[in-house]
C-alpha cells in the first residue's frame, strides 16, 4: 500500500472533544494517567491546548495553562502537541498587537507546542499573517485553518481562494475546520477535490458529529485528497465531539489509507476516558447528541455546551429553542461571519440578550459594536446598516487589518502586571484575560488558589453539592415530577422558583429561614454574609438594571453625575462577553449601589437616576 496515502490521525480528545461535550472542565490531574499510552499509539499530532481551555484554565480550574502544557509534554515526549490559534485574537476575545502575537508564539512554541492550527474567526486572512510567520520563525508546523460555513458568500471558489492564500503564506498545511458538522458528504466531495487540485500542500479534515454525518464526510474527503483527520477517542466523541478514533481506525483498515494505529492500544485508551468522564456528569451538555437543527442555526459543538451551561446558569434553559432561532437572524445582520470563536459568543450572547430582553438589540454588547466598527475584520457579507446605526452611531468603520492600528503592548503589559508576574507567560496571561489572570496571579501568590470543584457559576467551591434541578418528590403515596425552570429576584428572604410539575408550569414562593454556603472552613449562614451586599428592587423608570446576571468590569459614573438616555453607566461581564448598561433616562445620579468586581441580578437597581 502507497505510504503517500496513509491517513495521519490527530487526536482531540485533551482540549476539542471535552470543550464540546463537558464545557472545557478537564483537569490536568485526568489527562496525565494516560499519557503513557497516548504517547505510544502513533498519533501524528494531540490537540491539547489553545482554544477555550487557556480560559478555562484560569476562570473555572485555579490552574496555570502554562503550566499544563509543561506537564504534558514532559509525559508525551514523542508525540508532537498541537494548539489552536485565534490568529491575531491569539486564545482572547480581542485583537492583540503583533508584538504580543509574535511573544506568545514565541513562548507556547518554548513550552512545547509543535503544530499551531491558526484561524480568524471572519475568515480574514489578514488576521494570520503575523502568526504564521512567528510559527515559521519558530521553526514550528504552520497550519492555516478555514472556517467552513454556509452563507451565499462562503462558495467553493472563495474557500479554494482562500487556500491558495494560506499557501502563498508559507503555511505547511491547509485545514478546513468544520466547527459546527456542516459539511455534507456531497459538499465534501465538491470541497476536496477542488483543494486537492488547487494546493501542493497537505489538507486535513475537521468536523463535528452534531449532524451525525461526519465520519462519512472524512471517509469522502479521504478519498478526494486529505490526508490528516481529526478525531476523538470514542468516549468523548459522537454528539457535538467529533468521530470517534477507533472506528475510523477500523474504517480505514486494509485500505490504501490505513492509518496503522493498534486498535487494542485505542480500546485501552477509550476506557480510561469513559471512566474519566463520570466526573464531570454535571458539565454534560444536554445538548451533546445529534441534532440536526445545526443545519439551520449553525451553531458549533463547543459552542452549544457552553451556551446551554451560560442558559442553565441564567435559570433559562428552556429558552434555548428561542435562542438557537435568533441566531441565524443576528448572523444575516452581521454579515454572515462563521460560527466560531469569537464570533460564536459574539453572536450567541447577543442572540440571548435578544430573547432574555425580549427586544432585539435593545441591549447591544460591546463586542457587537467593536465587530460593527470593523475591529475584528472585515464582514463576510453585507452587514445591516440599520442594526449598525443603532449600535455605533456615525463612528468610523475602519477598513484596514485591525492590529495595523494598535500600538506595540508588551512593555505596557509588564509594567501594569508588575511583580504579580514572575515570567513573560505570566505576562501573556494578563494579556489574553485581564480581569482573571490578575485574579490568578493575585491568588498564586497569596496561596489562595483552589483547586476545588468548580460551581455552577464557576467559583472554586470546595465539598458543595449541587442542588437538583430535576427530580421526584413522593408525598403521601403519590410521586410527582418535579423541573426547576427559573429562579425569581429575592426580596425580604423569599425568592419565587418556576417549576413544572408532572408538566404543568408553576410558581412557588420559597421564604429562606437558614441558608449556608461552603467556606474553606466549613459552612457559614449565607444571609449573614451577604447582609452588606443587599441592593433594593428596581421599581423606577430611573433605576439602572442589568438584563442578565453577571460581574461589574467598570462602573462609569459617580453619584452628582448628569447623564443623558442611553449613556454608559456601567460595563457588566455575563457570559464571557462585556456589555455596556445605558442610563434608561437623562437626569442625575442619586446613588449608585455597586463597585467593580461585584455579582449582580437582574431586577436589582444599581444606579439611580433621577
Amino acid at each position: 500500500m502507497a505510504s503517500s496515502n496513509k491517513v495521519y490521525v490527530t487526536e482531540v480528545a485533551l482540549r476539542d472533544a471535552h470543550q464540546s461535550l463537558l464545557a472545557t472542565r478537564m483537569r490536568t490531574e485526568d489527562m496525565l494517567p494516560i499519557c503513557g499510552k497516548l504517547d505510544q499509539a502513533g498519533f501524528w499530532s494531540l490537540e491539547a491546548w489553545g482554544g477555550a481551555t487557556f480560559d478555562a484554565c484560569l476562570r473555572f480550574l485555579k490552574e496555570d495553562p502554562w503550566e499544563r502544557l509543561r506537564k504534558l509534554k514532559k509525559a508525551l515526549p514523542r508525540t508532537p502537541l498541537q494548539m489552536l490559534l485565534r490568529g491575531q485574537n491569539l486564545l482572547g476575545y480581542r485583537h492583540y498587537s503583533d508584538d504580543v502575537v509574535e511573544a506568545f508564539v514565541t513562548k507556547a512554541a518554548d513550552n512545547g507546542i509543535a503544530v499551531f492550527r491558526i484561524f480568524d474567526a471572519m475568515n480574514d486572512l489578514r488576521n494570520l499573517r503575523v502568526s504564521v510567520e512567528a510559527v515559521l520563525k519558530s521553526g514550528k508546523h504552520a497550519q492555516g485553518a478555514i472556517c467552513y460555513t454556509v452563507s451565499p458568500v462562503h462558495t467553493i471558489e472563495h474557500f479554494v481562494e482562500q487556500a491558495e492564500e494560506l499557501a502563498k503564506m508559507g503555511c505547511h498545511s491547509v485545514a478546513i475546520k468544520d466547527m459546527a458538522g456542516l459539511l455534507t458528504p456531497a459538499r465534501t466531495v465538491e470541497l476536496f477535490s477542488a483543494l486537492s487540485k488547487a494546493v501542493k500542500i497537505p489538507l486535513a479534515f475537521h468536523s463535528h458529529t452534531t449532524v451525525g454525518v461526519a465520519n462519512i464526510c472524512m471517509y469522502l474527503a479521504v478519498e478526494n485528497g486529505a490526508r490528516h483527520v481529526d478525531t476523538a477517542i470514542s468516549a468523548l466523541s459522537w454528539g457535538t465531539s467529533h468521530s470517534p478514533t477507533e472506528s475510523m481506525v477500523v474504517a480505514f483498515r486494509e485500505t490504501p489509507y490505513d492509518t496503522g494505529l493498534n486498535l487494542e492500544l485505542l480500546q485501552d485508551i477509550g476506557f480510561y476516558f469513559r471512566e474519566a468522564r463520570k466526573k464531570y456528569r454535571q458539565f454534560e451538555s444536554e445538548y451533546a447528541e445529534i441534532d440536526t437543527r445545526v443545519m439551520v442555526n449553525q451553531v458549533p459543538g463547543g459552542m452549544i455546551s457552553n451556551l446551554s451551561n451560560q442558559l442553565k446558569e441564567q435559570g433559562a434553559l428552556d429558552r434555548m429553542s428561542e435562542v438557537l432561532a435568533e441566531i441565524p437572524r443576528v448572523r444575516e445582520d452581521l454579515g454572515f461571519p462563521p460560527l466560531v470563536t469569537p464570533t460564536s459568543q459574539i453572536v450567541g450572547t447577543q442572540a440571548v440578550l435578544n430573547v432574555l430582553t425580549g427586544a432585539r438589540y435593545k441591549s447591544i454588547t460591546n463586542e457587537v459594536k467593536l465587530y460593527l466598527q470593523g475591529r475584528y475584520g472585515a464582514a463576510p457579507g453585507k452587514v445591516n446598516e440599520t442594526m449598525r446605526k443603532m449600535a455605533i452611531g456615525d463612528e468610523e468603520v475602519i477598513t484596514c487589518r485591525p492590529a495595523d492600528r494598535l500600538k506595540p503592548e508588551m512593555h505596557r503589559l509588564r509594567e501594569e502586571i508588575g511583580e504579580l508576574a514572575k515570567s513573560e507567560e505570566d505576562v501573556l496571561t494578563y494579556a489574553m484575560f485581564p480581569e482573571i489572570g490578575r485574579k490568578f496571579l493575585e491568588e498564586r501568590t497569596a496561596g489562595t488558589l483552589r483547586p476545588g470543584e468548580p460551581g455552577p457559576q464557576g467559583e472554586v467551591q470546595p465539598q458543595l453539592r449541587l442542588a437538583p434541578t430535576d427530580f421526584n418528590v413522593t408525598m403521601h403515596g403519590e410521586t410527582y415530577h418535579i423541573r426547576v425552570t427559573g429562579v425569581g429576584h429575592k426580596s425580604n428572604e423569599q425568592r419565587p422558583f418556576f417549576v413544572s410539575v408532572d408538566g404543568v408550569p408553576e410558581q412557588i414562593l420559597i421564604e429562606t429561614l437558614t441558608e449556608t454556603v461552603p467556606t474553606v472552613g466549613g459552612m457559614v449562614d449565607a444571609r449573614r454574609a451577604s447582609k452588606g451586599s443587599r441592593r433594593p428592587k428596581a421599581s423606577k423608570e430611573g433605576h439602572v438594571t442589568s438584563s442578565m446576571p453577571g460581574t461589574v468590569v467598570e462602573v462609569m459614573v459617580k453619584v452628582g453625575a448628569q447623564v443623558k438616555a442611553g449613556d454608559p453607566v456601567l460595563v457588566i461581564e455575563a457570559m464571557k462577553m462585556e456589555n455596556e448598561v445605558p442610563a434608561p433616562i437623562a437626569g442625575t445620579v442619586k446613588a449608585v449601589h455597586v463597585a467593580k468586581g461585584d455579582s449582580v441580578n437582574p431586577d436589582e437597581a444599581l444606579v439611580e437616576i433621577e
